[in-house]
């Protein structure tokens, strides 16, 4: 079919095609969702299972082994790890990356299922498993809600009244609060008082039941109506657990609570979670968006809700953006636009500059329409705008315009000598739309390894191919219907659109230099080959790296205390930490957790389980550059604080992959071997003396006091383990008696001991048992052993249900990860392993391997399709060997650019240099069909070869430099910056190597000499 002389004779579907991609692509602006970073599934759930009083290794053999044995069956899963603590089993399940977002409900109901068939063969006091699927929500927009002049209850109120009002926001999906501090009814009983009543805490726990919980009176009918029976409570709490009755035993007399205990209202001894904003107490209220919605909408929707609710709430209320994904989202998608309207003004006007303002005017509009084009197509397919997809429209703007260069000059050129406009469109189209549409689906293949990548880093990054895809065949069907059309307006026969009658100087200088290259054959090609041979020389003196840091102006400081230090003392270190940092210069805010991470306010950050030896510091700068003078000079200012723990800090990373950026992970059965490899490895890294921030998962052991329960004495006074169970916890935190509700909120009663003159260690030896059995009081003495102070673990982690001990750490300074551990991994494998142990690297390495191992999978069949296509096209093998030789020298320029710009060879570098290989091979594919076409239209072979690669020197510099031109607004974009590079210098070198060594090596291998004049 005649395309090119078809749009011209009915223009008007061309122009149908065109407004529907303009006003489509206008309209899809609008509607588009947008976000900051693509959205990628977590394809993990945390089970909790509490297993009150058991130490770490009794929850591991009796709770932990149990649950991973029998998730462990299922099919789907990939990985499963655990942290067997004192009292709580908690196991991260994660599942193959090959399974879809939308089978994750029905793989977790799955494991729920099987959770519950396990929970029966889980010891009696041990709780059922509790999963937590919720694991990966995003909380975007996130508050710090601080209201000094108010209580922790009218704290908690206001909490509750703004987060009710959110959830009716439109776009809003869920609403936390986190740091409410929890209060406690306390009734302080004197134990002396309570043995000489003989009133039990079991004859208590009842009482309370019976008078506390909700009660139905019935119902009566009256004149036909029914009428229900309400049994009245007393509107406040302590007043009517204060006026309850109790029987005194063996006598006809009752007792008021309020005469055998002093009740008051207090915060819990042990909290949670604290948090803190700027060194206040505070709330953090975090705001999830539903899916599929525009980010900044949702973000101006709350922030105006907000507003209003802060005017109806007393004065002396602040709700703080810590985090605003919408005002990110809307101003790097804005920043984003910007570069791509200013990519699309500076291609357009180095065409003006170059091919005259008629070719300018001809490739911008079909540039215009493209890039509107596809975001249409981008919203159809519900793929939102964000870093990704709007870093793929830059990427592809080379290839993008190079179509369109190739059809309007030829159709330019032709109408020079004299043909009509149908006539030079239906020559130049028919003789390269085959060329073209071939070199185009290459230039897609070149990323389909990102398109066929299973991994969250696939998923991540999945965006980045459709868009190619989308953008690259949008391209190619305006090429070959729209630009005969503008052309056919623009383009005058007979008259030479750029002047350019003689050959200029530079083509003059060009065509002399290809022919001494085409006579010199052999030395330009040993030339290339040494250049390429060092190239690949030098590509280890390139730094290595993954994911770059992220351009927010945010970076964590986290703190580790000795692993059994109480939370309140977690909490004063934490509170003189915040003041220090609070008071270095350029530091704008710092919000607070003590004892767990922050909610996971971005995909890329991935929050510390409780623990209550741990600190989160997110610290804003007020400038980005300023983040590394920050945290120098914090280092030793922390440090200092607390020689017994340990800080390091974090920057925010963009794509997948959080934690230590070092990890040696060291594997087998027994702790005390596991510790010894893990205190080998770190006295290494230390003597390594730059890598920093040295430390291991399992942390220190922590101290706890046996008291030693006396199975024969207990018995003989009917002492059971509860009794003597209660007793202590009485003595020391307090024993629950019940629990009463006020509004939504449930408050615990809890007896504890009212004497205090004695330490808690001394109550406890003085105190007093109840014998259920006998109802009496016996002495502790009598059915305890003693107090036995010891050590235990704290912190058991196991993987894939092997023991395994991790050692982190951080590079230096100024090198990489991969430059690190190419210099500490010897050095660590050099320990000698017990048999039954094994060591294994984690850390960026392992994800960067996970990465680049799912994108090698993808690879073989996207070069398959490269390599079928070109053959296809040519159909012999010669010209396809020629595209195939000129690939490897690629190198030469990407090494040479990263070097000089000192920029690593991350993730996207890689992308980077895989879609060199789609242009290079793509000029390649357009100069040999010219070459070849010109050769059937009678042209000598040494001729074809010379006039052919000149007739290509203008389409592909033009647009090589346009594409370089385009990249140039990236190279200030912290993600793409490597990419950028990696871009521009191959591509730079690509043109050489498209211009020169390809017309050297078609003569080479058609045996073609240029030795003789």
């Amino acid at each position: 079919m005649d395309i090119a002389r078809y749009s011209i004779d009915k223009p008007v579907n061309v122009w149908l095609m065109v407004v529907i991609l303009l006003l489509g692509g206008v309209l899809a602006m609008s509607k588009i969702g947008r976000l900051e970073d693509p959205a990628f599934t977590i394809k993990q759930v945390k089970v909790y299972t509490n297993y009150p009083g058991a130490s770490a290794e009794k929850v591991e053999r009796e709770v932990t082994e149990r649950l991973e044995i029998a998730i462990q069956q299922m099919p789907q899963l990939k990985e499963v790890t655990s942290v067997s603590s004192p009292g709580l089993s908690e196991i991260t399940v994660e599942v193959k990356s090959t399974y879809d977002s939308n089978l994750l409900p029905q793989i977790w109901d799955e494991l729920r299922k099987r959770l519950r068939d396990t929970a029966s063969s889980l010891p009696a006091s041990a709780q059922d498993p509790i999963v937590f699927d919720d694991f990966g929500d995003v909380y975007g927009l996130y508050y710090a809600l601080s209201a000094p002049d108010f209580d922790t209850r009218e704290l908690r109120e206001f909490a509750r009244i703004i987060r009710r009002d959110l959830l009716t926001t439109e776009g809003v999906a869920k609403v936390n609060v986190t740091g409410v501090q929890k209060e406690q009814i306390v009734a302080y009983i004197n134990p002396y008082q309570l043995a000489g009543l003989g009133i039990s805490f079991p004859d208590l726990a009842v009482l309370f039941e019976d008078n506390l919980r909700p009660f139905n009176g019935g119902r009566i009918k009256v004149d036909e109506k029914n009428v229900r029976l309400i049994v009245e409570r007393a509107p406040d709490r302590l007043e009517e657990i204060s006026n309850l009755s109790v029987v005194v035993p063996g006598t006809n007399r009752s007792l008021r609570v309020a005469d055998i205990a002093t009740l008051k209202l207090e915060p819990a001894d042990i909290q949670p979670v604290h948090v803190r904003y700027n060194g206040e107490e505070a709330l953090t209220l975090s705001v999830s968006a539903l899916t599929d919605v525009n980010i900044v909408d949702v973000g101006e929707r709350v922030n105006t809700k907000v507003e209003k609710l802060l005017q109806e709430l007393p004065v002396g209320i602040t709700l703080t953006p810590i985090y605003d994904q919408a005002s990110v989202v809307d101003e790097s998608v804005t920043g984003f636009i910007n570069n791509l309207v200013m990519s699309v003004a500076v291609v357009t006007l180095t065409l003006c500059l170059f091919m005259g303002w008629r070719s300018g005017v001809v490739v911008g509009a079909v540039l215009l329409v493209t890039v509107l084009g596809t975001i249409l197509i981008m919203w159809l397919m519900n793929i939102q705008l964000q870093r990704i997809s709007l870093g793929a429209m830059v990427i592809a703007m080379g290839m993008l315009v190079d179509n369109a260069i190739v059809v309007a000059e030829g159709m330019m050129l032709r109408m020079a000598t004299g043909s009509t406009a149908k006539e030079s469109a239906s020559f130049i189209v028919k003789r390269t739309q085959w060329p073209l549409l071939g070199a185009t689906v290459i230039g897609i293949a070149a990323f389909s390894g990102i398109g066929l990548s299973n991994d969250a880093t696939g998923e991540f990054l999945y965006s980045l191919f459709a868009v190619v895809l989308v953008s690259l065949m949008i391209s190619w069907v305006l090429a070959v219907t729209l630009v005969p059309v503008l052309g056919s307006y623009f383009y005058r026969k007979g008259i030479n659109q750029t002047n350019n009658n003689e050959p200029s100087a530079m083509q003059k200088w060009f065509k002399g230099t290809l022919l001494s290259a085409l006579r010199l054959r052999w030395i330009t090609i040993g030339a290339l080959f040494v250049i390429t041979i060092v190239a690949y020389g030098s590509f280890g003196m390139v730094k290595q790296g993954f994911f770059p840091p992220s351009n927010a102006p945010l970076f964590f400081v986290h703190y580790w205390g000795p692993q059994d230090r109480d939370i309140r003392a977690t909490e004063e270190v934490a509170k003189e930490a915040e003041k220090r940092i609070l008071e270095m210069e350029n530091v704008t805010a710092v919000t607070t957790f003590i004892g767990q991470g922050a909610d996971r306010f971005t995909l890329t950050y991935a929050p510390k389980s409780a623990n209550e030896n741990y600190a989160f510091f997110m610290v804003r700068a007020n400038e980005l550059e300023n983040i590394p003078a920050i945290q120098s000079a914090l280092a030793d200012k922390l440090t200092h604080l607390d020689f017994d723990a340990s800080f390091y800090m974090e920057r925010m990373q963009f794509g997948p992959g959080s934690g230590a950026k070092l990890e040696a992970r060291f594997s087998g059965p027994d702790a005390d071997v596991l510790r010894q490899l893990a205190e080998e490895t770190k006295a290494r890294l230390f003597e390594d003396g730059q890598v920093k921030d040295i430390r291991h998962n399992w942390r220190e052991k922590g101290f706890a006091i046996n008291t030693q329960y006396d199975n024969y004495n207990a018995g003989i006074a009917g002492v059971s383990h509860s009794d003597f169970s209660q007793t202590i916890q009485y003595a020391s935190s307090g024993v629950q008696l019940g629990t009463v509700q006020d509004g939504d909120y449930a408050y615990s009663i809890v007896a504890k001991m009212g004497k205090a003159e004695d330490t808690e260690l001394q109550s406890i030896r003085e105190s007093q048992v109840w014998s259920t059995q006998q109802r009496q009081y016996v002495p502790f003495t009598q059915v305890s052993q003693g107090l036995e102070l010891m050590t235990e673990e704290m912190r058991i982690h196991r993987r894939d249900r092997v023991r395994t001990i991790t050692v982190e750490a951080e590079p230096g300074d100024d090198e990489t990860a991969a430059k690190a551990l190419a210099r500490i991994r010897p050095v660590i494998e050099d320990i000698d392993l017990p048999q039954g142990y094994s060591l294994e690297w984690g850390g960026e390495f392992e994800s960067s391997s996970d990465a680049q191992k799912a994108l090698g999978a993808g690879l073989p069949a996207g070069f398959l399709v490269m390599f079928i296509i070109s053959v296809l096209l040519f159909g012999h093998a010669r010209q396809p060997l020629i595209i195939w030789l000129v690939v490897p020298m690629a190198i030469v320029g990407v090494v040479t650019g990263l070097l000089a710009t000192d920029m690593p060879f991350g993730f996207m570098s890689l992308l980077g240099f895989l879609s060199l290989f789609g242009m290079l091979i793509k000029n390649a594919i357009v100069l040999i069909e010219e070459i070849d076409l010109q050769i059937e239209e009678g042209l000598a072979i040494r001729q074809a070869i010379v006039e052919a690669t000149i007739s290509r020197v203008r389409p592909v510099s033009l647009a090589a430099v346009t594409t370089i031109l385009g990249m140039a607004p990236l190279l200030f974009d912290a993600f793409f910056a490597d990419m950028a590079v990696t871009i521009m210098g191959g591509l730079a070198f690509a043109t050489v190597l498209t211009l020169i060594a390809v017309p050297v090596l078609y003569s080479l291998l058609f045996k073609v000499s240029y030795r003789k004049s």
